[in-house]
């Protein structure tokens, strides 16, 4: 034991000579994760979940001499394996005296620690526990405001005359064209968590006469832990995910990408909806509940959502963008009513989990979407009934984890993965996930591992594997071999794809860093020869290259410089190119000022080669803007810590194209070549 303490003592020495300092400048770390993620295509609902949620937890950090397994596997930036790792780590070596032991996890490679230093600390074994009126009192309260406006006309916010409006009623929308937001939150470590939300998008109405409930979309949550039993209560907005995702899972997912190589999820526990995202989440309750291995989860919800109806009364199609600008969004508005329930019993111990899982929804009106041939197979009901086994099992190195699941109409899916982390410090991990979801398979809330956006009439085998060649360098390449055994959407025959990616990192320095990253995907679509009418399925190719370069100085400034090249090209056509040039220089002044700085310029050919480039945006948000044409983009913004808990954030906009005069169609054109917008953020703690 004292040679223990003796040894801690030396590591703590060491590290507050060398490494304390590098973990103050980690905490955009994880940040730059993220805008990984954003950069590799990502959601934006998902991101934005999933940074709410990261930034909670850095304010709530957790104690490793009292964290359990369950919110070890609740952290969003380990691996199933990962995170059962450090609680075997913990279990042997409790009580720990730094953060820094955790390098000490065989699971947890360098990168990975460097980002989740800052959610943890080393704290007291021992907690009182606290009274109703002591947590009221330390509880973090929190204020959320935001304010989006574009500068530039659009053709919705003009004045028509009213016999135009009488013939014509959405070319004119209802609403103001600024958006806005407000955001409210109480939490309590992560035990209690309350919020509320309040959304208006730009162009719809705000405290008008007819439209008197002020904001267009509200949102409520409230999430209780650690009671006993109960392990978690979420009511209200919440999320959730069953095994692999194959019968439910509206929470975020990493798929295919370059930044995390890990495939395999699990069952997690009720999680708040606090996105202004308004679809893709529950409103109603949900429970879990453990006794001993066997945890119990149970949920229901009902809520309206929006729907394209026949004239027939039927659902056609879903609406989910959350836009209400014109008297056309405002039909399609909750006119439709949803309810969801489901079950999950979990079995666990350190090695092994084994989940049952049930799902059952329906609509207040027949789901029957528009008849074609590639949409043969999909839902036609009110209502819909899921179910599946899914496991997961640890043994050395090796993890292995999958899930069986079918569908009401006896459609089937299946997905397994092997993940092996070698002893060898040249090789990080290798992963291989084989899929094969039937044609006939339905789940509308299912969200697992795919090549298209649902899980559906796909079979692939996809194998990824991270290389460290050289200490200072790593090598991501994964591939993705495709088959489709029926018709999809613009793609009239059965047909195949394969996607491969391959990413090298250097580095200079610890805060040098240059990244190259290349993505190759083959493909069929519907397209007529050249000079023909006849359409027929023909391959097409995209190559995508990144070289980005990132520099932080010790003065307080970095830069970020991108290079993005795309080609595309259906076979007998012609080549299509894309490319963007774009600098980012940022500064950093001990969190009380922080300020970017970007500028690119974009010349694509055509929309297949356009080019996505992420922008430090207000706080917590993310913008990732797409670009086709030519022209040039701007953007400055800055947050001012105004109070040691009021931080105000702003940021302008601009956009100029050298190859057209107008901007957008339809209620979003600009007449003109220009858009210039300002978004604005102010946060206050208390």
């Amino acid at each position: 034991m004292k040679y223990r303490i003796l040894s801690l003592l030396l590591m703590i020495l060491f590290e507050g000579i060398v490494t304390i300092p590098q973990a103050k400048g980690q905490n955009q770390t994880w940040r730059e994760y993220l805008e990984q993620l954003t950069e590799e295509g990502m959601d934006e609902a998902n991101i934005e979940n999933m940074y709410e949620e990261l930034i909670f937890l850095e304010s709530n950090p957790i104690n490793l001499n009292t964290a359990t397994r369950d919110e070890l596997q609740r952290f969003p930036l380990f691996s199933i394996d990962q995170a059962l790792a450090v609680a075997d780590f913990l279990e042997k070596n409790r009580p720990v005296y730094t953060v820094f032991e955790l390098r000490n996890v065989v699971a947890l490679d360098y990168a990975t620690i460097e980002r989740v230093l800052p959610f943890f600390y080393a704290g007291e074994t021992t907690q009182k526990q606290k009274t109703f009126r002591e947590i009221i009192k330390i509880g973090r309260n929190e204020i959320q405001n935001r304010f989006d406006k574009t500068l530039t006309q659009r053709a919705g916010y003009k004045h028509f005359s009213d016999s135009i409006l009488a013939r014509y009623p959405n070319r004119k929308y209802l609403g103001e064209d600024f958006y806005t937001s407000l955001k409210y939150s109480f939490t309590y470590k992560d035990k209690i968590q309350f919020g509320l939300v309040g959304e208006k998008d730009a162009g719809e109405p705000f405290l008008k006469a007819n439209y008197p409930k002020g904001y267009d979309h509200y949102g409520f949550h409230l999430i209780v832990r650690d009671k006993g039993i109960l392990k978690t209560l979420a009511v209200g907005d919440y999320r959730l995910s069953f095994g692999q995702g194959l019968v439910l899972n509206n929470d975020f997912m990493l798929s295919k990408t370059g930044t995390s190589t890990t495939v395999i999820r699990t069952t997690i526990e009720p999680k708040r909806h606090f996105s202004t995202a308004e679809n893709g989440f529950f409103r109603g309750a949900a429970a879990t509940m453990k006794i001993k291995n066997i945890s119990f989860t149970t949920f229901y919800s009902d809520k309206y959502i929006d729907a394209t109806i026949s004239k027939e009364g039927d659902i056609t199609s879903f609406k989910t963008d959350g836009y209400h600008r014109v008297p056309l969004d405002m039909e399609k508005k909750n006119n439709t009513r949803e309810k969801v329930t489901g079950v999950n019993v979990n079995y666990r111990n350190n090695r092994l989990q084994i989940g049952i899982n049930g799902l059952y929804h329906c609509f207040n009106r027949m789901y029957n979407p528009v008849l074609h041939d590639y949409n043969t197979y999909y839902l036609r009901n009110k209502e819909n009934i899921n179910g599946s086994v899914d496991y997961y099992y640890r043994f050395s190195r090796f993890v292995f984890a999958g899930e069986t699941a079918f569908s009401k109409n006896g459609g089937r899916a299946t997905l397994n993965a092997l993940e092996w982390k070698p002893t060898t410090p040249h090789i990080g991990s290798v992963s291989v996930l084989y899929r094969n979801y039937s044609k006939a398979y339905q789940a509308l809330y299912a969200n697992a591992f795919s090549e298209g956006s649902n899980v559906q009439n796909e079979e692939g085998l996809y194998l990824c594997s991270t290389f460290y060649p050289f200490p200072c360098a790593s090598l991501t390449i994964f591939a993705d071999i495709i088959r489709f055994p029926w018709l999809r959407y613009n793609i009239n025959d059965p047909s195949s794809a394969i996607d491969y990616y391959a990413m090298a990192t250097y580095s200079f320095s610890r805060t040098s860093i240059i990244d190259i990253r290349y993505k190759l995907k083959r493909k069929k679509k519907n397209a007529s020869y050249p000079d023909e009418k006849t359409t027929s399925v023909l391959p097409y190719i995209t190559h995508k290259l990144r070289l980005r370069y990132v520099d932080t100085f010790k003065n307080k400034w970095n830069m970020r410089t991108t290079i993005d090249m795309n080609m595309y090209q259906i076979k007998y056509f012609p080549k299509e190119y894309g490319y963007m040039i774009s600098q980012n220089i940022g500064y950093r002044n001990n969190s009380k000022l922080t300020g970017d700085f970007f500028v690119g310029y974009f010349h694509t050919n055509t929309y297949n080669t356009r080019v996505y480039s992420y922008e430090r945006n207000i706080l917590n948000t993310f913008y990732m803007p797409s670009f086709y044409g030519k022209g040039i983009r701007l953007a400055l913004s800055a947050r001012f810590a105004i109070l040691q808990n009021l931080t105000f954030s702003l940021k302008g906009g601009f956009t100029q194209y050298s190859d057209r005069d107008g901007i957008g169609s339809g209620t979003e054109q600009i007449d003109g070549n220009r858009r210039t917008d300002i978004y604005t953020y102010l946060r206050w703690k208390f």
